[in-house]
């Protein structure tokens, strides 16, 4: 580590009066303190949001789910709200990392970071989730940007995430140390239209499967996906080659859809 300067704001207001360039937030730390003791970061501040009251909860809001960003993903899985509302989100969030990261990871800072193997970003993607921020209203369709690259300004703290009520599901192949995802699948009918978005697999982070989508609203019952192509480009790292991971995108979406149709 080295020197910086450390606030811990007791309102929403306040962490907003603090923040811009050089200056970090911090939620629940489970990538950004790694990062701070690597040197890989070196911000002149650290703001705390932990004290934030009004960034943490769940409830529902015009038939809708909205939790707050400091809300632990533990909290996600536990919620009856969730497990009833967003099944596939409380079944992603119970599957995150391990106990200890599921009681001090937070679902905005899990969506700020956008890691190309995180897995909300699936669920949020895949339902168009709507990110609340201290400034404005932003779809997961125009969030996500790229590889650990959001549509978030420096000076923009998210505040809550709302998720429509739909049937959904989660399914994913993690690497056992660490629990990310190798390749992650999140499917929800919404409005009568199948989503399907894919975490972990892609080089340029989380995105939609438009062929699967389509096969699906033609033909409910589709479960030949490794017929259909998979444009992006897949990672390929220590842990899988891009035909490994595209194989188990494949694998993961005929199981996860085959679980929808059961709910």
């Amino acid at each position: 580590m080295y020197d910086f300067d450390y606030a811990k704001p007791q309102s929403l207001q306040e962490a907003q009066d603090l923040v811009g360039e050089d200056k970090k937030l911090l939620a629940g730390g489970q990538t950004y303190l790694p990062t701070l003791r690597q040197r890989l970061a070196m911000p002149e501040m650290l703001i705390d949001l932990n004290a934030i009251d009004v960034l943490k909860g769940i409830c529902e809001a015009d038939a809708r789910v909205s939790i707050g960003a400091m809300t632990r993903h533990a909290e996600v899985a536990a919620s009856a709200l969730v497990q009833k509302m967003v099944p596939g989100l409380a079944t992603l969030a119970g599957g995150i990392g391990d106990p200890a990261v599921r009681h001090r990871g937070t679902l905005g800072g899990s969506l700020a970071n956008n890691d190309p193997s995180a897995c909300y970003p699936a669920a949020a993607l895949a339902l168009n989730a709507t990110i609340h921020t201290s400034k404005r209203s932003l779809e997961a369709n125009d969030f996500f940007q790229g590889l650990f690259t959001t549509a978030l300004d420096e000076d923009e703290i998210i505040s809550h995430v709302t998720f429509p009520a739909a049937p959904c599901a989660y399914m994913k192949f993690k690497q056992p140390a660490s629990g990310f995802a190798l390749a992650g699948v999140f499917v929800c009918r919404l409005e009568g239209s199948f989503r399907l978005a894919v975490t972990g697999a892609g080089q340029d982070g989380v995105f939609r499967w438009s062929q699967a989508e389509d096969a699906l609203n033609a033909d409910a019952s589709f479960r030949d996906f490794k017929a259909l192509e998979l444009e992006p480009d897949m990672i390929e790292d220590m842990h899988a080659d891009a035909d490994y991971r595209r194989n188990l995108v494949q694998v993961a979406t005929q199981r996860v859809v085959q679980a929808l149709a059961q709910l």
